[in-house]
């Protein structure tokens, strides 16, 4: 009997890494936005991305391209160099956050698969809504969230989660819109989704 691929990644094709396994040239380089701080490799990296996975689980942060969780995009060797990272930030970097509440502070950077990726926007903010709403699940107080500016569109779309990222925390709020959100789209089907508005996934899912 043929085998079926598991959304986990456990399927015997050999087109997935294991997320027990962290195999540095399947994943993405660190770009601008980690590389003054604290790269998570080897067991750390494993860790968080096997909590990644659960938490995009519960909030359905899906690949529609691929129609997978996106945590198994580290996991897929057929594109290497797309994909989550993440850092620890430094307290003492320039542009670290400043906040009472706020000690310990994770940066995660998302690289596409290619640079005119028409999902950068929508998973990024999924992202940043799955990892700071469900944050009793981890260890930061914050997970700050951009894209890697290999894609067209970086600058945009990494202003609306910095905007995103200060309302929640001023509100504690992970649900409000970043301001200029239906400015961003790659293509009409993108738009035409966004004014439609949810039409899958749980009540949960963060767009």
């Amino acid at each position: 009997m043929p085998s079926f691929p598991s959304l986990f990644g456990s399927d015997d094709s050999d087109l997935f890494d294991g997320y027990d396994e962290f195999v540095s040239d399947h994943v993405p380089r660190p770009g601008e936005f980690l590389e003054p701080h604290d790269l998570l490799t080897g067991a750390d990296h494993v860790a968080f991305h096997r909590l990644t996975r659960d938490c995009f689980e519960d909030r359905k942060v899906y690949d529609m391209t691929f129609n997978y969780n996106l945590a198994r995009l580290n996991l897929d060797t057929r594109h290497t160099s797309a994909g989550y990272r993440y850092a620890v930030e430094r307290d003492d970097a320039d542009d670290a956050v400043e906040a009472d509440d706020i000690d310990r502070v994770l940066r995660a950077e998302f690289t596409p698969t290619t640079p005119f990726c028409p999902q950068t926007h929508t998973l990024t903010i999924g992202s940043f809504r799955a990892w700071n709403g469900l944050s009793e699940r981890h260890e930061y107080d914050l997970i700050r969230v951009r894209a890697a500016p290999m894609h067209h569109q970086s600058e945009a779309i990494n202003e609306q989660l910095a905007d995103l990222e200060q309302t929640y925390l001023e509100t504690g709020d992970v649900t409000a819109d970043p301001e200029g959100d239906t400015e961003i789209g790659s293509n009409p089907m993108e738009r035409s989704m966004k004014n439609e508005g949810p039409s899958r996934g749980s009540p949960d899912a963060p767009f």
